[in-house]
């Protein structure tokens, strides 16, 4: 995990929402505790599963964040059911292969996912994302959508009608930013702290819109727009 101490507090901030971390390396579940407390949130931990689950019944999370390796992963679906109306989203701490592994219990909220070795920004960015992030168009079994556009978290793939979308994960984050935020403006800065946990100029941004917009509107009608001077949407005109 890079970073030796905790974010500054210039960064994204909670309000006392309680995060249950499911991170079975010690040093790296004490920094990732530590940095989030200082950021406001109400913090709880489990090193195992087993202890995911008990704690999910315990008690009320907000949002989970779990590492793909885990100790006891598959003993989620063992611990205790959670009530259906009960679904945290999920922050994974993986590589994007991993996302299947997560549970149904688990998997049924909204969920997110930083890759391995992680930053503490990016986390802090994505937990905040996570928590107010309500706008999303869903279909079960975790994928968004909109027109003949669908992006699936469970597996990491996309497609357009009946076409597979090769996306790197930096172009799933962008893609899966604008379904959630469908028909509406996006700034660069909104964007790349999404995507990346931190403001990039240059022309990282438009360089990788054009990546994506290559190919989601591929011999299809255009998805993906531009707002001169504001920045980019997703939708029909």
């Amino acid at each position: 995990m890079n970073g030796s101490s905790p974010a500054p507090q210039a960064l994204a901030r909670g309000s006392g929402q309680r995060l249950l971390i499911a991170v079975g390396d010690q040093d790296a579940a004490e920094l990732l505790a530590t940095t989030l407390e200082l950021a406001g949130y109400r913090i709880g931990a489990a090193g195992s599963g087993a202890q995911v689950a008990r704690r999910l019944v315990e008690h009320r999370f907000d949002l989970v964040v779990i590492d793909a390796e885990l100790p006891g992963l598959d003993d989620l679906g063992q611990g205790g059911r959670l009530k259906p109306a009960y679904r945290p989203p999920v922050l994974l701490l993986a590589a994007c292969g991993s996302l299947a592994r997560l549970v149904p219990e688990l998997g049924a909220g909204e969920r997110d996912y930083v890759t391995k070795p992680v930053r503490l920004p990016e986390v802090l960015a994505r937990v905040k994302v996570l928590l107010r992030d309500t706008g999303a168009a869903a279909r079960p079994g975790g994928a968004l959508h909109h027109a003949d556009l669908v992006l699936d978290d469970d597996t990491c793939r996309a497609r357009r009608g009946g076409r597979t979308l090769d996306l790197t994960p930096a172009e799933h984050r962008l893609l899966r930013h604008l379904l959630v935020n469908a028909r509406m403006v996006l700034s660069k800065e909104q964007i790349s702290r999404y995507v990346w946990g931190e403001f990039r100029g240059d022309n990282a941004i438009e360089q990788l819109v054009s990546r994506l917009r290559r190919k989601v509107d591929r011999h299809a009608p255009a998805l993906i727009h531009t707002r001169r001077g504001f920045g980019y949407w997703l939708g029909e005109q």
